[in-house]
């Protein structure tokens, strides 16, 4: 079954899914600054654009272009800033 999901004003749109291994949702954010949070580990992988991200205990923010993937762990929030429409595969552990 596929759960759509939106947030920050339809700015940020996913689908969500459980794959054979694991459940993962894949969207696309539009340009902006978002903070999220988690309930579980995810692992997002960039699929097109750039994710400018600052990850849980860091202070400086690093950018992922396609194809590069970043961790986050349970129970923590990381900001994004994106400039271009980025697509992205998050999967859950």
């Amino acid at each position: 079954m596929l759960k759509v999901n939106e947030y920050f004003d339809g700015n940020v749109k996913s689908i969500g899914f459980q794959g054979a291994d694991l459940a993962s949702s894949v969207g696309v954010m539009a340009p902006g600054e978002y903070e999220f949070g988690t309930s579980q580990k995810e692992v997002v992988t960039v699929v097109a654009g750039e994710l400018v991200v600052c990850l849980p205990g860091e202070s400086e923010f690093r950018a992922y272009g396609a194809g590069a993937s970043f961790e986050v762990e349970a129970n923590q929030s990381f900001q994004l800033r994106v400039a271009t429409a980025t697509a992205y595969l998050c999967t859950y552990e």
